[in-house]
């Protein structure tokens, strides 16, 4: 293909990517070093026959005009990054200096915000995206060896739960886990406890969302699992059967690998999407146990003051993480295609 007609046949895409991911990333990253201006304060004196008193009040003036010359904000530089929202540099040394275990220093961590939320998020995310992942394969591969009057029901019970809207599908289950609700109160029963509550333990709470992460993701692995199964070479699992190959071997030595392209895929959307998790903390009003990095610049946003730059900052700290997470994955796979190229 000629350079000039390359360059015309992805330049739609090219102009998107700049105007929709580039663009925006830019100035996430321009408000971050800036800080809103807070309210210009005027303080007066009234003097009367008893003595004087000082009244302040906030001039909305000054106050507009200060902020229509410098609509970013007081430039602040890497300041919110270090701040005690964040990174928290400062506490994390003196946590480092004083604490005499590592125990001690990673409790002291997490009384910090973001790094409380960034425990579960990684918890989260390396828990989920495994069990989804072998959640997936289980499920396509029963429902391939299924007769084929039983998988058309079978599929569609498989992917109700990519049906139901994340938020509508988390509210579902934070009503059923309810002390009131049927999961609630059946656990009442089963283990005694009339004060058994899922809500009011945090580790129970993760379980919880960790739980609903699976459910909610693993229609989509089983999608792309069951279509790949299709595409398996059916003269190399015929040799495998005649050579004495059980089901488990036949699994192992000649369906995963030919499945390998689509578990690297898999991983890639399940570690963006997971990372980013919100709904369920939302939808199982969660944030009392569990918080997370998406959650954190939902509040800053939502907040009495609104904090743009500490909301920025997150969300610059969120796609870093990302592009640590898919790293790995991706030198993988470039190793893997320059190895065939080769």
């Amino acid at each position: 293909m000629r350079h000039k007609t390359f360059f015309w046949f992805i330049l739609p895409s090219l102009a998107a990517m700049i105007l929709f991911i580039a663009l925006p990333l830019v100035s996430v990253v321009v408000q971050s070093l800036h800080i809103e201006h807070e309210q210009v304060i005027v303080t007066t004196e009234n003097c009367g026959p008893f003595g004087c008193t000082e009244e302040s009040s906030i001039d909305t003036e000054a106050t507009a005009q200060l902020r229509a010359e410098q609509p970013l904000g007081r430039f602040a530089g890497l300041s919110t990054y270090f701040d005690r929202g964040h990174l928290a540099t400062a506490e994390v040394s003196e946590a480092w200096r004083t604490q005499d275990s590592f125990g001690g220093f990673l409790s002291e961590l997490y009384n910090l915000p973001f790094y409380k939320a960034l425990a579960f998020t990684l918890t989260y995310t390396f828990l989920v995206t495994p069990l989804v992942i072998v959640l997936g394969l289980l499920i396509a591969l029963g429902v391939n060896r299924l007769k084929p009057v039983l998988k058309g029901p079978t599929i569609f019970v498989s992917l109700l739960p990519m049906i139901i809207t994340p938020l509508i599908g988390s509210l579902i289950l934070f009503w059923m886990i309810d002390a009131q609700g049927v999961i609630g109160k059946t656990l009442q029963w089963l283990f005694d406890d009339p004060e058994l509550s899922l809500k009011a333990s945090p580790t129970l709470t993760w379980i919880t969302l960790m739980i609903y992460g699976v459910w909610s993701s693993a229609p989509f692995a089983f999608v792309v699992f069951y279509a790949g199964l299709q595409t398996v070479n059916t003269d190399s699992l015929e040799a495998a059967m005649i050579d004495g190959a059980t089901r488990w071997q036949q699994i192992r030595y000649v369906v995963i690998p030919h499945l390998m392209p689509l578990v690297v895929f898999i991983s890639l959307i399940q570690l963006m999407d997971n990372f980013r998790v919100f709904e369920p903390i939302v939808g199982f009003s969660a944030q009392a146990n569990a918080t997370s990095l998406s959650y954190i610049i939902f509040a800053d946003m939502r907040s009495d003051i609104t904090r743009f730059n500490s909301a920025a900052a997150t969300s610059v700290l969120t796609v870093i993480g990302v592009a640590i997470l898919l790293a790995p994955v991706l030198l993988r796979t470039w190793r893997d295609f320059k190895g065939k190229a080769a």
